[in-house]
């Protein structure tokens, strides 16, 4: 038996069998979006599949390949859809590929599923991709079909383990796009994709209280980060890590009442 969490590393017999489990999958929701200078483009798509692999070997759960794409980058969390290689979805391209995937999930005998966020613009694409197959599934009679959706940065909550990210103070992560949360994390997980010579220390980026359409794209620090990386390290990505897995396996146990 191939013990690999990873279905496209299954045969289908090996798939459909840890599926009749009852066991859950994990899909990773990324993009492809500029992150500074300092590191690649496909940072929203390394860490959350990296922290559903790790989710997955504590739950006995299956992970899938990660949406590579995601809704277009917004100037005040992600420094704008202008840059090049950022390279997005509509909203719409991005709620019916959810709900074909849970369709297609549900048709395999999947009833559990864990939806992983790793890009903030993605969120109500995904909420409603979700209703919408859920209220599909309902009209087809099933009914026991259950969506765990997250964002794997919303388990960093500890005042102490903030502390120990920011020790000269915690600027929101409004303004977290490629800064230290981002870096350090791909410092632990992926280091050959970070190079910290080319990243750029700047103040970080002041918005006004509202959005303008067209955005002004001057208004985004010019090397695409939104905070500084200056104090990024592998020990604090180990830290990110940590916490996220602990506390998402948890989640994910609770959700599901998993006894794994």
């Amino acid at each position: 038996m191939n013990n690999s969490v990873v279905i496209g590393e299954l045969t289908w017999p090996e798939y459909a069998e840890k599926v009749a489990t009852g066991c859950p999958i994990f899909l990773p929701v990324g993009a492809l979006e500029q992150h500074g200078h300092h590191m690649c483009m496909e940072v929203d798509v390394l860490l959350p599949t990296a922290i559903c692999k790790a989710v997955a070997q504590n739950v006995s759960g299956l992970v899938l390949p990660a949406l590579a794409y995601g809704y277009k980058s917004q100037q005040k969390s992600g420094g704008g859809n202008h840059f090049p290689g950022t390279t997005s979805l509509d909203g719409a391209t991005l709620t019916h590929t959810v709900q074909d995937i849970i369709r297609e999930l549900a048709r395999h005998g999947a009833r559990k599923l864990v939806m992983m966020n790793g890009h903030y613009e993605n969120s109500m694409f995904i909420v409603e991709g979700i209703d919408l197959a859920l209220r599909e599934l309902r009209y087809g009679g099933i009914d026991d079909f259950k969506v765990v959706v997250l964002s794997y940065w919303d388990f960093v909550n500890d005042p102490a383990v903030i502390k120990q990210l920011y020790p000269d103070g915690f600027l929101g992560w409004d303004i977290e796009h490629g800064g230290v949360f981002e870096t350090s994390l791909m410092l632990a997980l992926h280091p050959d994709k970070v190079d910290l010579s080319r990243a750029v220390d700047h103040p970080p980026a002041r918005f006004p209280p509202y959005d303008v359409f067209p955005i002004i794209p001057e208004r985004t620090p010019a090397c695409g980060t939104l905070s500084s990386p200056k104090g990024s390290s592998r020990e604090k990505g180990e830290l990110i890590l940590d916490v996220c897995v602990t506390g998402i396996s948890a989640a994910v146990r609770e959700a599901f009442d998993l006894t794994t």
